[in-house]
């Protein structure tokens, strides 16, 4: 008897969905893990109109394709609107979410349970970064950047040369 192996074929992309405002080198590395497991993934840059930015969609975009360059089956797109509805357009099945501390995990576990709820198709799939990169955050980088602290640990130089432009004085 033939043995069969779990493959991630027929699965479609994974999508990793997210702010990314700005994208961080805990991003990144979701990003690198996602493209080892997943024959492809996009980088789906939300746009929310309710939430307020500090990056347009456009600008989160940019960043999120420079940091991914050089992954060779990761692309970066955005989207609108209920995830599922995305998933099911680009004819995916997996939602990647990162993981940083355990704090994240009921809010993760909410969302997972609304987009299974939404569309039983979905799998989510739950990544976490590098120990280096846990307490990292978009929020708590764009606060050293507006203080004035160095960001070059925490973010691409692309993206730090963005963070210097936006909070220039």
């Amino acid at each position: 008897m033939k043995k069969r192996h779990a493959s991630t074929e027929g699965l479609g992309p994974a999508i990793y969905p997210g702010s990314f405002d700005p994208l961080t080198r805990g991003h990144l590395d979701v990003i690198q893990r996602t493209s080892r497991v997943f024959p492809s993934v996009i980088v789906a840059v939300s746009h929310n109109p309710s939430k307020k930015h500090a990056f347009s969609v456009a600008e989160r975009l940019r960043m999120v394709e420079d940091a991914i360059r050089l992954i060779p089956n990761a692309q970066a797109d955005t989207y609108s609107g209920l995830l599922v509805d995305y998933l099911k357009a680009k004819k995916a099945r997996v939602l990647i979410r990162g993981l940083r501390v355990v704090s994240d995990m009921d809010y993760e576990f909410q969302l997972a349970s609304m987009n299974r709820r939404l569309w039983s198709a979905v799998e989510t799939v739950f990544l976490m970064p590098d120990e280096r990169f846990a307490y990292l955050s978009s929020s708590m980088v764009r606060e050293v950047a507006r203080l004035g602290a160095p960001v070059a640990d925490f973010v691409t130089p692309f993206v730090a040369r963005e963070l210097a432009r936006k909070f220039r004085a």
